[in-house]
């Protein structure tokens, strides 16, 4: 078990309550380049990837970054079944945002895809997560510790640094009793 309780966070909405439903999907033998511009066309960080319908595996712009760029010359031959995350981590429609987030902490993902019976249903990002704001007080708590990984404290900073003195900002460092000095 995980350092975070999923009890303890006050939170009693469902994944299905917040998740993206409109998910961008891309077939897993698509060429990387071609999942790399439906990316930008839709202004999105990641794919998740399915075969005949079924999800089986997410790209991310960090899977793109990390095992492709390296190996620049042979992007023309890179397949999105190459690079994808696997296996799947996933999520379920009806499970509670805690246990979501705690998965999330957990496996080190930032994106969570939601499938039932199979089939995708929509996707939860840490972004989505932080727009809680009244449940984001103990998950602030959680995040801004030594025990959250970098790349998720990265996204917490983010949001508190662009208005660091924002109402909302202030709200969550006196709700939580965290003062960060920057």
């Amino acid at each position: 078990m995980s350092n975070i309780d999923a009890q303890r966070l006050p939170m009693s909405l469902e994944i299905e309550d917040i998740m993206v439903d409109k998910v961008i999907t891309v077939e897993a033998d698509v060429k990387v380049r071609d999942a790399a511009k439906l990316m930008n066309e839709n202004d999105i960080g990641c794919l998740v990837v399915v075969e005949k319908g079924r999800p089986i595996g997410i790209v991310t712009e960090r899977d793109m970054l990390k095992r492709v760029l390296v190996i620049y010359e042979e992007l023309e031959k890179i397949t999105v079944r190459e690079i994808m995350s696997k296996p799947l981590i996933i999520g379920r429609p009806n499970m509670e945002i805690g246990s979501a987030a705690e998965i999330m902490f957990t496996k080190k993902i930032k994106k969570l895809p939601i499938v039932e019976g199979g089939k995708l249903q929509g996707l939860v990002t840490l972004t989505d997560l932080l727009r809680l704001q009244p449940q984001l007080i103990k998950m602030y708590k959680i995040f801004s510790s030594d025990l959250a990984p970098k790349r998720m404290k990265k996204v917490f900073d983010y949001y508190l640094l662009i208005h660091p003195e924002s109402e909302k900002t202030a709200w969550l460092k006196r709700e939580s009793g965290i003062s960060r000095k920057r």
